[in-house]
């Protein structure tokens, strides 16, 4: 029966521990204490190495950790005009709970406290970084713990008020991220293109306004 990866990490630690302990008791040491202690953590490595990349709770975090963080690659041709694509089951995928923008329900009707759409090329007006809309939230949808953490004190309209999931501009933030920002935060640029490995994932085009979303995108910000 073949092996399924976690599984072949695993038997690759056991068979490497026999020429692991032979090296052990042949170079590293010479008294017969030291080479027990060498073994004990050799296997307390393996143990740990096991804990932190081979557990369903690593994993886990693994994944959460690409909320704010957008991988390189494109599903360019692999939409429908039905909206069905795998970077809606990403976005699924990536938090199912829907927060930072990524729920998959479509936001119809269009609330009109709702400023801004998808695809609009925008500037942070506090930190100053370019970006694009790709998702937002009439108020914010987030864990408590990262609003009470990211939201200032003296902003409790910060909240209430839209907040979008921005794809931010790599010439600004070298590593490719994704952000959550309150409305009043957002001013509209034009005339200018975001770089982003994962642009291609959201959007077709870029009309040189604002880029045009795929059908995916489409189905769930339908007024956009």
């Amino acid at each position: 029966m073949p092996l399924d990866r976690r599984a072949g990490l695993q038997l690759g630690l056991l068979l490497m521990a026999v020429p692991l302990q032979y090296i052990v008791s042949r170079y590293m040491t010479t008294n017969e204490s030291q080479r027990s202690y060498a073994i004990r953590n050799l296997f307390n490595s393996a143990a740990g190495f096991k804990e932190r990349y081979l557990s369903w709770k690593s994993w886990q975090q693994w994944c959460m950790s690409f909320i704010f963080r957008d991988e390189p690659g494109s599903y360019a041709g692999q939409d429908d005009l039905n909206g069905e694509s795998p970077a809606l089951e990403v976005m699924k995928f990536k938090d199912p709970e829907g927060y930072f923008g990524a729920s998959t329900e479509p936001r119809s009707p269009r609330p009109p406290e709702v400023r801004y759409r998808v695809g609009q090329v925008i500037r942070h007006k506090i930190w100053g970084y370019r970006g694009v809309i790709v998702a937002w939230d009439p108020q914010a949808r987030a864990p408590e713990g990262w609003v009470e953490q990211n939201h200032r004190k003296d902003k409790p309209q910060w909240r209430t008020q839209p907040n979008y999931a921005i794809l931010v501009d790599t010439r600004d933030r070298m590593t490719p991220q994704l952000t959550y920002v309150p409305q009043e935060n957002i001013d509209i640029i034009s005339n200018v293109k975001i770089m982003h490995p994962g642009i291609e994932n959201y959007f077709e085009g870029f009309d040189g306004a604002q880029y045009i979303p795929r059908p995916w995108l489409k189905a769930v910000f339908p007024h956009d």
